[in-house]
């Protein structure tokens, strides 16, 4: 099974090379939601790799579309031009719901807030977490069905995450999958059925929710002696300890959505991207140690954030063309990932890739994924322990995409495990 047939891809590739090159709004939910984004990106590429795209949409207004490699590094690393503040993502926030955290800052408030959280993804917290993350993934994989359809989404990527994500934060147990809501209330459009029509007001209502919920583990832990869990180390720590209420609802919705969403929509699109490549799955399951060569292909492959927006602090020319104080950029991950001039073979999924690790995904500079360790050792277990129990993973309908232009996603996948190694 192939989610996207040969015809829909041929006229997604017509449409985008119809189409006026001023028209192109890469930020347009549906190309990510049908899997056509493809050739709007290679367009670009080609013809215009720093784009000025008009969005129509009100809270985006205009932006420069960044798409190849080499560009997308030089703002990534020129914090002192591209500023992340105020907001990641191409909608600017409300006046009244803003929520400053960490990844949205400039230097000094980012270097002292993102050291505060980074020890517990610190190489001796990992070590101390891998048993754990290995007995987890098994349970989870002991339990799936043989012979049934089932949801890869629900039962393995979302719940492993957000296993993880409940002991970094120390959070409880029962309620973990509170985490996985809060995380797509977060990033969810307005029309999603998560918010039962109510649109942005419950979004800020679920998010309130989640905030309300932290500020009671927050009021234990101040109290108790500093622990390694990540709401004992903000409210203890010197550069985090006197947020208000926004702040710390900022923070936790990046440490949430960082944690949860992007790990997870890797560990499905790999199961996805080897039943769509059975070569390289062949060639995975006849050489287990190519599994951390397959994670970093598959990171750059699935690119789980499609992008990060940045705001110019004074003119700067870029390209040929001069992006404007105040201008807004996006930097397209998923289109530098495919640049054909820095990657070979970018369209191809292939796990013995030379400089397998060189990909955009975890982003470069001061801002590069804090977590990019952790993830790709969840990935790594998973599959250490899916290649002792499956011999084969199936995929038997097209996946459900995430309706987002920032989140690159997947709703559901549908998938049969034959039978047990």
């Amino acid at each position: 099974m192939d989610d996207g047939s040969i015809d829909v891809k041929r006229a997604a590739r017509d449409a985008a090379y119809a189409m006026p090159l001023a028209d192109i709004n890469p930020a347009d939910p549906e190309i990510f939601r049908t899997d056509t984004w493809a050739p709007y990106f290679e367009r670009l590429r080609a013809e215009d790799p720093v784009h000025w795209a008009e969005s129509g949409d009100e809270e985006i207004g205009g932006y420069w579309s960044v798409t190849k490699f080499n560009d997308i590094m030089a703002v990534d690393t020129n914090h002192e031009v591209f500023s992340s503040e105020p907001t990641i993502v191409l909608p600017d926030p409300a006046e009244d719901f803003t929520l400053p955290m960490f990844i949205a800052m400039d230097p000094p408030k980012h270097d002292v807030q993102r050291k505060t959280v980074s020890p517990i993804v610190a190489g001796p917290n990992l070590a101390k977490m891998e048993a754990i993350i290995r007995e987890r993934a098994g349970t989870i994989l002991d339990d799936c069905p043989i012979g049934e359809e089932f949801d890869w989404v629900d039962k393995v990527s979302i719940e492993l995450t957000t296993m993880t994500l409940a002991t970094l934060f120390d959070f409880p147990w029962e309620d973990r999958r509170k985490l996985t809501l809060w995380s797509d209330a977060a990033t969810a459009m307005e029309d999603s059925p998560i918010f039962e029509g109510g649109g942005e007001d419950r979004r800020r209502a679920m998010l309130f929710e989640c905030v309300d919920y932290f500020m009671r583990l927050w009021n234990e832990r101040v109290n108790a002696p500093p622990a390694p869990d990540l709401i004992s180390m903000l409210c203890h720590g010197e550069a985090t300890r006197d947020m208000d209420r926004m702040e710390y609802l900022g923070n936790l919705i990046l440490l949430i959505v960082g944690g949860n969403d992007t790990t997870r929509n890797t560990i499905s699109g790999s199961v996805l991207a080897l039943h769509q490549n059975p070569d390289q799955d062949r060639l995975l399951r006849n050489n287990p140690d190519l599994i951390p060569a397959m994670v970093s292909e598959t990171i750059r492959w699935q690119t789980p954030l499609a992008y990060m927006r940045r705001r110019a602090t004074r003119d700067f020319e870029l390209g040929g063309k001069t992006i404007r104080e105040g201008d807004k950029i996006a930097m397209w991950y998923v289109s530098g990932n495919r640049d054909e001039e820095v990657i070979e073979r970018p369209n191809d999924y292939w796990i013995e890739r030379p400089r397998v690790r060189q990909h955009l995904s975890f982003g470069f500079g001061i801002h590069r994924c804090v977590g990019n360790r952790l993830a790709e050792l969840q990935l790594k277990i998973i599959w250490e322990e899916i290649l002792k129990r499956f011999p084969k993973i199936e995929v038997v309908g097209p996946p459900r995409r995430v309706n987002s232009s920032f989140v690159k996603g997947y709703e559901t996948l549908p998938v049969v495990i034959p039978s047990r190694a």
